[in-house]
């Protein structure tokens, strides 16, 4: 925009609604959404969700739908993993790392770029200021950086395919995204330059921003800015995209061509719209005059659509090419993954039914029996063993069968006790043994 436009824009809001706007900075105002509404004479924005009574404590509505998006984004991750042939529980250790990975990845990210509002007037690093994120101060992809890091050094360890657990959390990245933005909106950050759409918004934070601003911005990106007029809500403009991104893969994943694929389209398609959406934020990270997320998201776009176009290519020159989920070891996996369910859920219903003849007074050792014999220190394996999917060929157990452990089947917990098991020899009748004794004789 050209400053007489810029000028023209400001006094489209009268001086009286200027002086409403810096006198209240609880409010969040758009001017030009028409006629005398809650949206034009403003609405009440408190950052903070609420206080811990007795305490100085205070829960940020930021951190809370950060929170949100990753705990909506876990449970669909959770739920979608089995139809990429992965083991949910096999996962658990690889995501919650990633987790702890990406909010760390995320803040080292940001500070890195902004370092000067991080040192003390002697020049030391604040950091106490550092560790702060509650006020916001976390980067997309210094996020993404760290989560694919940590959780991808879990997943090798595990033994996972990291190629296709990525393409599991692909559109959880989206939800967690999409969600998350809201909590910019709170903070009245991640704002864009002005305006004339009707959606424009202004608040307090907005105009003091912007006149902090002005002379880097016009000096770094050539941008001329008036804080007296709207700007655009650029969190809204991602979160929305993040929503679509997130439909269309969820709709193709199960046309994918090739294990990665799903996430090669996150890095292109969130790329695409942060690049278009950088060029109107006013407070980009920036290495010397370029704005590092507009650099980094062309990159992403690039990149992306050349090795979806190369492993395309090599996937139509190699026909007998097999999805992770569509593998044998993937089949089998599973396959001990629902008798892990099974197992845990037939437990269950046999504590109960103890429990309850106990408390009716009724003879319960018939259950107990059954129970001991199925989940005692004793239990036959052959009737706990997991059974393989049909069109598999053979089912091998992790461990060698040759081998003894003593496994107390009342304390499983985890899919780890499973491999244990694992070890257990099949206890034999000794009455059928006898019968066939006497047959081979």
């Amino acid at each position: 925009m050209t400053a007489s436009t810029l000028e023209m824009l400001a006094m489209a809001v009268s001086e009286t609604k200027q002086s409403e706007i810096t006198a209240n900075p609880d409010k969040v105002y758009f001017p030009f959404l028409g006629g005398d509404n809650i949206f034009t004479n403003g609405f009440k924005l408190d950052n903070v969700m609420f206080k811990i009574p007795g305490t100085d404590f205070v829960i940020y509505w930021y951190g809370f739908l950060i929170a949100l998006g990753i705990l909506i984004a876990m449970i669909y991750g959770f739920r979608r993993m089995r139809s990429f042939g992965i083991n949910p529980d096999s996962a658990t250790d690889s995501v919650i790392g990633g987790l702890i990975g990406a909010i760390i990845g995320a803040r080292l990210y940001y500070v890195i770029f902004s370092l000067n509002d991080y040192l003390t007037e002697s020049g030391s690093i604040d950091w106490r200021a550092i560790i702060s994120v509650r006020d916001g101060g976390l980067a997309i992809y210094g996020g993404l950086i760290g989560a694919i890091l940590v959780g991808g050094l879990i997943a090798k360890i595990k033994k996972l395919k990291l190629i296709t657990l990525l393409d599991v959390v692909a559109p959880c990245f989206l939800i967690g995204q999409a969600i998350g933005r809201w909590g910019n909106f709170f903070n009245q950050e991640a704002f864009g330059s002005n305006t004339t759409l009707p959606w424009g918004m202004m608040s307090s934070k907005t105009v003091s921003y912007l006149a902090e601003v002005q002379t880097d911005l016009a000096d770094k990106a050539g941008v001329v800015v008036d804080q007296y007029a709207p700007v655009h809500p650029c969190f809204l403009y991602e979160s929305l995209w993040c929503v679509l991104g997130f439909v269309i893969l969820h709709l193709y994943a199960k046309h994918r061509k090739f294990d990665g694929e799903i996430f090669l389209m996150y890095i292109g398609w969130y790329g695409l719209g942060r690049f278009f959406i950088e060029m109107l934020r006013t407070d980009s990270l920036y290495l010397a005059n370029i704005k590092v997320s507009e650099l980094v998201a062309g990159t992403c776009v690039l990149v992306s659509l050349v090795l979806i176009i190369v492993f395309r290519s090599m996937v139509n020159r190699n026909g007998d090419y097999k999805l992770y989920a569509d593998t044998d070891i993937s089949k089998a996996q599973l396959a001990e993954y629902d008798m892990f369910e099974k197992m845990k859920t037939e437990k269950s219903e046999l504590k109960k039914k103890i429990s309850a003849a106990k408390a009716k007074g009724e003879d319960f050792s018939a259950l107990q029996n059954e129970y001991d014999k199925k989940f005692g220190k004793n239990a036959v394996r052959s009737e706990i063993k997991a059974e393989p999917a049909d069109d598999v060929e053979e089912y091998k157990p992790i461990v060698e069968e040759d081998e003894t452990a003593d496994v107390d089947m009342d304390n499983i917990e985890d899919e780890n006790d499973i491999k244990e098991l694992d070890k257990l020899e099949p206890i034999e009748d000794k009455n059928d043994s006898v019968e066939e004794e006497t047959k081979d004789e």
